[in-house]
């Protein structure tokens, strides 16, 4: 197979631990930046890179200075950032060690009284050779001739990480391999117990162990992507990815994107594979999640034959194959087992048949059979013909789409996960009469039984749900007394059933280090968010409502009855509250990934969104505010939409949050009018911050400004960016002329489609029309976005506003008085 090209998957944000080193310096500083022949290094020397953007030297782990490695990082994080480690597993026990360059090209490392920890075990055929680290990070040994053929490299010998310029993978004609292993801890770079490899038992796939355990796959190489990681597919700015799959070697290496910021691939000591991304301005390394991303990526999470699924929950679903059972009911891990047997041999395969499982990462193929020179029909040929087939594949999916080339199956298919993108996968079945005539058979038998035992089981969830509802009773009863006490009007609450947590304030201040500002996430008028760990290590953040707050006890008590009613997977769930003296505080679940304008408006974050993620966080805003306006119990209007009010999970997927400005409509409400106007300008609708009125065409109008925020990665209020007072008169100037591309991101360049880009600049036109009978409801948005055949109105020159007086700039909170005339911003129109 020729070597491809693709690109590194969109990488979601999370929490990651990164290393802390100790790096001790001496009065003898940098050498040289080659080491010929004899040359040396002490402890307290360093050898950089041409460009020093690469350092080697000694470091100690941090807490345990007693120890001393040889090892190079990237210089602008210090020894925090260290990636290789040459005496990893013979650490020294003081700081007189030597790195030393001998005659043919060897390097060894020696302790105090002369003895080897570590050598690169090479020679070469010249006795003149030079050591230098390349700006690639790649610490090397040449002859020093003509040609400068290389002896030796580091990028041969990797340790926990992965750069670019890197291979990984195996040459099948040498032997050599590339792969990665883990840390023993954080502070501790011994070899772990995980190892990262790439499997060319058949198709490649990258597989981690734990010892001799898997843990994790990628899923088999498809020709685009590892089946798992489809993601790799969508043009993420980092790297691309260039794949070699031939006779002689399958490996792939990533090669770095001109302009993107430094990144590393590492596997950490827990097994998982993390992406570090260097923000220069900020000084650090972002981690971004790779592999696992849930549960599913756990090695047969669901045993043969069973689907692995995560919606919104972090723990699996398992289901089976079609007319297939659990093996046991009680333990779905267990797998799946036939409910007709295959009528296989004696003339008889053609009766049975396959069923296709679409959208699936493959099975593990370590005992599969491979020919790529086959059609996908011929492949279901011969999976028919041959009785040990249990199913089959496309083994390259290139081209249109359909498939080429045949992977088969024998006896069980483990580890088949759901996954967006993924492949599809057919499984053999019996005959349709005979697991017809089963089911009946089955069914007689096991229905009586069945029936007995859900009565003796409903019996006893009847007596457990009587304690736990009383429980809860005393728990809500509570909560209510405490929150109506903080409240004038007694009757706000009305008959509404608040099935929260009462978190103590106690519990709340352990777990946020005592509202440490370590643990601040963030700010705003409403007080300050900080990370905490609640009971089993569950992450949370806690928002903390100071008395001074913009968001009062009316707004509080509106945040809770709403949110904890609301269940949506674009909608940031509430887990908790707690009202303690004069504090008031919302647990929430912790999204790792902060909110969008942290990286819309950022000049370095925003290349960490391509097109395809971006179209997927307009398409979920529009499903959360459907559901909001349509889908729920309630007809909720949020009142205050904006870009830091839009909060990204691990997978980049948006949830809407911020509620204290939300109001509901009852019965046939379609409107209604207030006399204090809340939530931010720029994102108000016309009607709303002029007149008070407002309705679900207002979360529109505020919706459309979003869209056209993520296109551009421009801010609502643009202070005359090329003669334009802000984004609304610049997209539809470029619209009417016909240029409505130019106002996509340019950091989008390789990644957008124009059809889809187009498509949400005219959408997101539509809906910040001034008059909000013209907008679209947030159902025909959802249809325009998720069908690219639904046909779009032409919208109409939206008015626009300039905003002066005593707020500068947009996206904080304000209120106004409508009836008193008392605007703390003055809207200009135009």
């Amino acid at each position: 197979m020729a070597a491809t090209t693709t690109k590194f998957p969109n990488l979601p944000l999370l929490i990651f631990p990164i290393l802390l080193l100790s790096h001790r310096a001496s009065s003898a500083g940098i050498v040289s930046k080659t080491l010929n022949n004899g040359a040396n290094i002490t402890d307290g020397e360093t050898l950089v890179s041409p460009g020093g953007s690469f350092t080697l030297g000694f470091f100690s782990p941090s807490g345990v200075p007693t120890k001393r490695y040889l090892g190079i990082w990237f210089t602008a994080s210090g020894a925090a950032s260290v990636y290789w480690v040459a005496n990893r597993d013979t650490p020294l026990n003081n700081n007189s060690g030597v790195l030393v360059v001998t005659a043919g090209g060897i390097l060894r490392l020696l302790d105090g009284s002369g003895q080897t920890a570590w050598s690169s075990n090479t020679t070469g055929t010249s006795a003149s050779t030079v050591a230098q680290l390349l700006d690639s990070g790649n610490l090397v040994v040449r002859e020093n001739s003509s040609g400068g053929r290389v002896v030796w490299q580091s990028f041969d010998d990797p340790s926990n990480t992965m750069l670019a310029g890197m291979k990984f993978g195996k040459n099948l004609k040498t032997g050599a391999e590339w792969s990665l292993t883990s840390w023993r801890s954080a502070n501790d770079p011994a070899t772990g117990g995980y190892r990262r490899v790439m499997d060319t038992k058949s198709l490649p796939d990258i597989v981690t162990w734990q010892g001799s355990v898997k843990k994790y796959r990628s899923g088999p190489w498809n020709g685009r992507w590892f089946s798992g990681v489809p993601d790799m597919d969508s043009d993420f700015k980092l790297f691309s990815v260039q794949m070699v799959d031939d006779p002689g070697e399958v490996t792939y290496a990533l090669d770095a994107t001109a302009g993107a910021p430094s990144a590393r691939v590492v596997l950490d000591e827990v097994g998982k594979v993390r992406v570090l991304v260097w923000f220069p301005t900020s000084k650090v390394w972002r981690p971004y999640p790779w592999l696992p991303r849930d549960a599913c990526d756990e090695y047969a999470s669901c045993g043969a034959f069973g689907l692995c699924s995560v919606d919104a929950a972090p723990t699996p679903s398992c289901s089976c194959v079609q007319e297939f059972s659990p093996v046991n009911q009680s333990q779905l891990s267990s797998g799946c087992r036939r409910d007709v047997q295959l009528e296989c041999g004696n003339g008889t395969a053609a009766t049975d048949r396959f069923t296709v499982v679409r959208g699936v990462k493959l099975p593990d193929t370590e005992n599969a059979t491979v020919d790529r020179g086959v059609t996908l029909e011929q492949c279901r040929a011969r999976c028919l013909a041959n009785c040990s087939c249990v199913a089959y594949a496309p083994a390259d999916i290139r081209g249109d789409g359909s498939g080429n080339g045949c992977v088969m199956w024998k006896d069980n298919i483990i580890d088949v996960r759901y996954i967006d993108n993924g492949q599809d996968l057919y499984v053999r079945l019996g005959k349709s009469e005979s697991a017809t005539g089963k089911r009946n058979i089955v069914a007689k038998i096991l229905l009586p039984v069945m029936a007995f035992v859900l009565v003796l089981a409903a019996a006893g969830m009847y007596l457990v749900w009587i304690c736990k509802f009383r429980a809860k009773r005393r728990n809500r009863d509570i909560l209510k007394k405490a929150i109506l006490g903080y409240s004038n009007a007694p009757n706000e609450l009305g008959d509404e059933n608040i099935e929260l947590p009462f978190v103590s304030f106690g519990e709340i201040a352990a777990a946020t280090n005592n509202f440490s500002e370590n643990n601040m996430l963030g700010q705003g008028g409403f007080g300050k968010v900080y990370k905490g760990t609640l009971g089993q290590n569950i992450e949370v953040a806690i928002k903390r409502l100071g008395q001074g707050s913009g968001q009062g006890v009316e707004e509080f008590i509106n945040e809770v009855v709403l949110i904890a009613k609301l269940q949506h997977r674009n909608l940031v769930r509430l887990l908790g509250c707690c009202i303690h003296g004069d504090e008031k505080l919302l647990i929430y679940e912790y999204l790792p990934n902060k909110s969008l304008d942290f990286f819309i408006f950022d000049a370095a974050n925003k290349y960490l969104l391509d097109w395809p993620t971006r179209f997927k966080i307009i398409k979920g805003i529009s499903r959360g505010l459907l559901y909001l306006h349509q889908d729920s119990r309630l007809t909720i209007i949020h009142r205050d939409l904006k870009p830091s009010n839009i909060l990204l999970d691990a997978d980049m997927s948006p949830k809407i949050s911020d509620f204290g400005m939300a109001r509901i409509f009852g019965g046939n409400q379609q409107e209604a009018n207030t006399n204090r106007v809340v939530g931010t300008y720029g994102y108000m609708s016309p009607e709303y911050a002029m007149e008070g009125a407002f309705s679900v065409k207002s979360d529109t109008y505020g919706f459309g400004v979003i869209v056209l925020e993520i296109i551009s990665g421009l801010k609502i209020t643009l202070t005359n960016y090329k003669g334009f007072p802000n984004i609304l008169s610049y997209a539809w100037s470029l619209w009417v002329d016909g240029k409505a591309m130019d106002l996509v991101d340019s950091s989008l360049a390789k990644s957008c489609f124009q059809t889809e880009a187009l498509r949400c600049i005219q959408i997101g036109l539509l809906c910040v029309q001034d008059n909000p009978n013209y907008r679209p409801l947030m159902s025909s948005v959802v249809t325009m976005l998720e069908n690219e055949t639904t046909p779009l109105e032409v919208p109409k020159q939206p008015v626009y506003f300039s905003y002066a007086g005593t707020q500068g700039t947009a996206g904080e909170n304000a209120s106004s008085s409508i009836n008193d005339m008392t605007l703390t911003t003055v809207l200009e129109g135009r």
